[in-house]
């Protein structure tokens, strides 16, 4: 569905400051997710990945325990086609357990819908969804 304010609007990255950026970086990468640029050194660096479908993740470096004035994301979903395998491969790459893979039917308008999720966390308390609605 376009967006009949703004035109062109969607998806584009989402931003997450990282305490151990390479550790950070590396568990991205065994995600499957290639870098498609950098810049900067040190506590500045900054990493994009795209997701395989044009989304990207952006990680800075310097990050930590505090939380910014910006605040910290909820969680960041990610469409798949197989939740079991996005989150066994998420657990082999470092990120922990949160939520196992469920079922959950929603009580959803205009129709009801039923989603496939899971979610895992990531070095710096990150949440990352994948999700599938079936």
């Amino acid at each position: 569905m376009a967006n009949e304010i703004i035109s062109g609007m969607g998806f584009h990255h989402i931003g997450l400051k990282v305490a151990d950026f390479a550790k950070s970086r590396e568990m991205y990468r065994a995600l499957g997710m290639k870098e498609i640029c950098g810049w900067g050194e040190g506590a500045s660096e900054i990493v994009m990945f795209d997701l395989g479908d044009g989304g990207r993740i952006e990680l800075f470096a310097g990050g930590g325990d505090h939380l910014s004035k910006e605040g910290k994301w909820l969680h960041f979903a990610m469409k798949v086609d197989d939740v079991d395998a996005a989150y066994e491969t998420a657990l082999k790459a470092g990120f922990a357990p949160k939520t196992a893979p469920k079922i959950v039917p929603l009580k959803s308008w205009p129709e009801p819908i039923s989603i496939n999720i899971a979610f895992v966390v990531g070095n710096d308390g990150e949440e990352l969804e994948f999700f599938k609605q079936i």
